[in-house]
């Protein structure tokens, strides 16, 4: 038995809350790359004093396989900021890496559109620049599972032997598969409104595959890049944690 689609799924699905925290002075949502899950942050909670951490559960994998995965990046968005929503009683940090910056922003629009203005928006993992042309954007979509794993450990963050495991190619790849074509398809419209929240981009300084978006032309408020060591994945051996307890 399925559950409900993704726009109906209750928050309990959507988000998870490693450490609650008693009375918080904001909270921070975290979003996934693409193929990653909410356990990619399952240690960031109670690593950010007076900070409440909730991770982004996409519908696919992990605690929600039994579900459809998104296909459409502006309707998962939507229904994030369905199950964020409650939680604006305080201060809400957004942080998304890769991919889950571009979902990040859509929900941060969907949040701003609703009278809910983010505190403060991550972009991880991208880096402020024009955005490439649709046809730079093409992938090839029949990739085999060898292109697609090889392609996973030049990005880092992904363990070797992990990665060589059947059953993990088996029950990943599908997912990597689904949030590329979806990523690839999400594109700017010309109606598109600019944030009001200020926005920081975190890229590695040895990252050729960061995502590429004018973050400084995507809000109206002020926007700064930082730049750390590292790959696409700084963040696994070397969590932002100083930066964002400063924002």
């Amino acid at each position: 038995m399925t559950t409900a689609p993704t726009a109906f799924a209750p928050r309990a699905r959507q988000l998870h809350c490693p450490v609650p925290l008693p009375d918080p002075d904001r909270r921070l949502i975290c979003f996934p790359h693409a193929g990653g899950s909410a356990a990619f942050f399952r240690d960031w909670g109670g690593r950010l004093p007076g900070t409440e951490v909730h991770t982004v559960r996409y519908p696919g994998r992990a605690e929600r396989i039994d579900e459809p995965p998104a296909r459409d990046l502006r309707v998962l968005a939507h229904a994030i900021a369905s199950a964020v929503e409650p939680l604006a009683d305080r201060p809400l940090l957004l942080f998304g890496h890769s991919m889950g910056a571009a979902v990040a922003l859509e929900t941060a629009r969907v949040l701003e559109r609703r009278g809910i203005r983010p505190a403060h928006l991550v972009a991880s993992g991208s880096r402020d620049a024009p955005h490439p042309r649709p046809e730079e954007l093409a992938a090839d979509q029949d990739e085999d599972d060898d292109t697609v794993v090889a392609h996973l450990l030049t990005l880092g963050g992904t363990d070797p032997d992990l990665a060589a495991d059947p059953e993990f190619r088996s029950l990943v790849l599908p997912y990597i598969r689904d949030d590329g074509r979806m990523f690839r398809s999400y594109l700017p419209r010309p109606g598109d409104p600019p944030l009001s929240c200020p926005v920081t981009t975190v890229v590695g300084d040895a990252d050729p595959d960061a995502d590429l978006r004018p973050w400084s032309t995507l809000t109206t408020a002020s926007h700064r890049e930082h730049v750390v060591e590292g790959d696409h994945f700084y963040l696994v051996p070397r969590p932002p944690f100083a930066l964002l307890q400063s924002l």
